[in-house]
């Protein structure tokens, strides 16, 4: 039976082949069994791929023939030189490097069994979450909808999503919602709060996702040449192709022009600017005199009338729609953003927290605040602290 270090070195050997892209499926299954199997593994995993120069001399090391030099090391290393097998089947002498490769595993084992041991130093220095009885949930499904009357109709949360038809609206199980007479002429409003998500289907067969704090409006019953939405917030598409009338949205200033696609919007106010990533087809982006088309895995940046596209992991967009947050290399402070939507908290930042600060690692949307808060402390970047609905960031 394999030791405890030796099982958290090898959990530490398939983080870094996740990190070189080497991972197989079924070693991705059991790394990821292992992080859902304890919350602390969770948070080591995260504080892991926080250290960029630990995980470097990791790769470095990993190159070597770590299961044999594993072996010398759990066994003890000897006085007397010992010999390991190259990579061209030729037995070298260790004692030239060994100090360097045992230097190496030391650390790694040291850095594993000191996150994980339950008696470890720090555990008394975790910050105080100001919980006293209850932790703050995560957001749930729901959303409102608003007709031009001005009627408001709340969706429920025990539902999966809402059907916009030409005369009623019902829930993708066919319950009835409302049956409203000449709702094919009326300007609807699907709007989400802080903490809320919903999925609507529109008229002609678009899919939207519609992420927290986000509205999107529309004419129910579009028109013969067009069919336009408007978005504040955030949404994911998967649009119905029909060539003869173009789906258009659009959104802080700008455009996105499809006749058939998925792909996601964000244009919250208190973000930079409008960001448009396709996952498939093709759109066409306009804002102010330019425009640009994209392409899978491409998103294009609008912001103070210019516009720029990159190539992107779409994982890192669509981590929303999936249910997580995926933290890695992202804005410390637009990670935190998402975060006070979907728990409908305030952020509030000490003066010495720097604005171009990474995030890294990833969890589950469905964990109650502390978690998400305790696993982005492990990396050592800040410490929080929660009073009532404010989140308060210390360095």
């Amino acid at each position: 039976m394999a030791t405890m270090i030796e099982q958290e070195f090898h959990i530490a050997k398939l983080i870094s082949a996740e990190l070189e892209g080497t991972l197989s499926q079924e070693q991705a299954m059991e790394l990821q069994a292992w992080k859902d199997a304890d919350p602390d593994h969770l948070a080591f995993y995260n504080r892991f791929v926080a250290r960029d120069n630990f995980l470097q001399e990791f790769k470095n090391f990993s190159q070597l023939d770590t299961d044999h030099i594993w072996q010398l090391t759990a066994a003890g290393l000897k006085e007397n030189p010992v010999s390991a097998p190259a990579a061209t089947g030729k037995r070298i002498k260790l004692w030239p490097r060994i100090a360097g490769i045992a230097a190496a595993v030391t650390a790694l084992a040291l850095f594993i069994y000191f996150f994980n041991a339950p008696h470890r130093a720090d555990t008394s220095a975790q910050s105080d979450y100001g919980l006293a009885a209850t932790d703050i949930k995560p957001g749930r499904n729901g959303a409102t909808i608003t007709l031009a009357g001005g009627k408001v109709i709340p969706l429920s949360d025990r539902k999966n999503g809402l059907v916009i038809g030409t005369d009623r609206l019902a829930y993708t199980d066919g319950t009835a919602v409302s049956t409203e007479k000449g709702l094919q002429d009326q300007k609807i409003t699907a709007t989400t709060a802080r903490g809320q998500t919903y999925i609507f289907t529109l008229p002609d067969g678009t899919r939207v996702w519609l992420n927290v704090d986000s509205k999107i409006s529309f004419i129910q019953h579009f028109n013969n040449t067009i069919r336009e939405v408007f978005l504040e917030g955030e949404a994911y598409f998967e649009v119905k192709k029909d060539k003869h009338r173009p789906f258009i949205v659009s959104s802080k200033g700008q455009q996105i022009e499809v006749l058939g696609t998925h792909f996601n919007v964000n244009s919250y106010s208190d973000e930079p600017g409008a960001v448009t990533t396709l996952l498939e087809g093709s759109v066409k982006v306009k804002a102010g005199n330019q425009q640009k088309i994209i392409r899978p895995g491409e998103q294009v940046l609008s912001r103070s009338g210019g516009m720029t596209v990159r190539e992107i992991d779409v994982d890192n967009v669509m981590d929303w729609k999936n249910g997580d947050f995926n933290l890695n290399h992202i804005d410390f402070k637009t990670a935190m953003r998402k975060i006070a939507r979907w728990y409908d908290m305030d952020i509030i930042y000490d003066e010495n927290v720097p604005d171009n600060m990474e995030s890294g690692g990833w969890i589950s949307r469905d964990k109650p605040l502390s978690a998400v808060l305790k696993s982005i402390e492990a990396s050592g970047l800040v410490k929080f602290k929660v009073e009532g609905r404010k989140i308060y960031v210390i360095q």
